[in-house]
């Protein structure tokens, strides 16, 4: 019982991030009918936001030490940050240590930008052409992106640790009345599923609840009609990119500690994330965040020891086995809607 809570938790864990990257995708598509195979790149670019934060946080200066000498007798140069400069050492070290809680503030308005600029700038010349002309022209911005941030950061991974308070393990088994150190788990994996689940909450309530939500429901109905009634759905369409885009970053910032940040996570998990939006169903909400859960905890059991001895690399294509299986005996995936590209 302990192995299958600890792999559903996995599955959990994983699964938040297939969930948040899907919710992305499928806005996109619902609003602006746009398959976008750049949004693996926004999550990359999010993860890179973290990166880029910790490093302007880690900033240094030399000075000079009279109390210490270096091997010639001179008094030693050593390295201070400027954090610890201006706010002392223990609040500056801080500061530093929360850096990928910070990146989600620092990172909102740089992944709005970059939405309003892939969608004004780019996507919108492709709103009436075949959906294999915005795969092939998304795709490639998202290889221009990523070449962009090799240059940048280099081809190797780079360490974010998450902050010291949530660096350790929950014995997750006590609390749930096994015996104790019996199902340890990362508490920043939890905290990861838990922010997920803010975010999909959030997302699902601004578009159910406010008057702009009902109005880009209604656009992604009928767009003729509403463009009627005189409002500019365009603009809302807009938007809904920029923050679907904020969604896939802030989705990166919070994945670093879990995933070392490298300039190919964004295509590691776009392939994985579009499955997930078929399965779920092209234009479904509610099945992308569904398909994103099950599929992740599927695959987290498909990883277990037991499995793979009976089914050697089962946990490598037990996603797309799932997937054919569905598209098969449900083409239009688990929630997917009449007409959704059937054309």
């Amino acid at each position: 019982m302990d192995a299958i809570i600890l792999q559903i938790l996995n599955g959990l864990d994983k699964g938040s991030a297939y969930a948040l990257i899907a919710l992305g995708l499928t806005l996109i598509f619902g609003t602006l009918g746009v398959v976008n195979f750049a949004h693996g790149a926004l999550f990359m670019i999010g993860a890179f936001c973290a990166v880029a934060l910790q490093r302007l946080l880690s900033f240094s200066h030399e000075v000079v030490d009279d109390t210490k000498v270096d091997f010639l007798g001179n008094p030693a140069k050593i390295d201070i940050y400027y954090l610890h400069e201006w706010f002392g050492p223990e609040a500056g070290q801080a500061i530093i240590n929360w850096s990928v809680p910070l990146a989600i503030l620092f990172s909102i308005p740089i992944m709005v930008a970059i939405g309003f600029a892939m969608e004004r700038g780019l996507i919108k010349h492709f709103y009436k052409r075949p959906h294999a002309d915005q795969i092939l022209v998304t795709f490639g911005l998202a290889i221009v992106l990523q070449e962009i941030i090799k240059f940048y950061y280099g081809a190797n991974p780079i360490p974010t640790p998450a902050p010291p308070a949530f660096a350790g393990s929950f014995d997750f088994g006590a609390l749930i009345g096994f015996d104790p150190n019996t199902i340890i788990y990362p508490y920043w994996r939890l905290i990861y599923f838990g922010f997920a689940m803010v975010i999909i909450a959030s997302v699902f309530a601004f578009l159910q609840f406010t008057t702009f939500g009902m109005v880009v429901r209604a656009g992604m109905a009928d767009r003729e009609t509403v463009g009627l009634l005189g409002i500019n759905i365009d603009k809302r369409f807009t938007i809904m990119f920029a923050i679907a885009a904020c969604v896939a970053g802030l989705a990166g910032v919070m994945y670093t500690p879990i995933n070392s940040p490298n300039y190919h996570m964004g295509m590691d998990f776009l392939v994985l994330s579009f499955v997930v939006v078929v399965v779920g169903g092209m234009g479904s909400l509610p099945g992308a965040v569904l398909a994103g859960f099950l599929l992740g905890i599927l695959e987290s059991f498909a990883s277990m020891s037991a499995v793979i001895d009976i089914l050697p690399g089962i946990n490598q294509i037990i996603i797309y086995l799932v997937a054919i299986i569905i598209l098969l005996t449900r083409p239009r995936g688990l929630m997917g809607r009449k007409g959704v590209m059937e054309e």
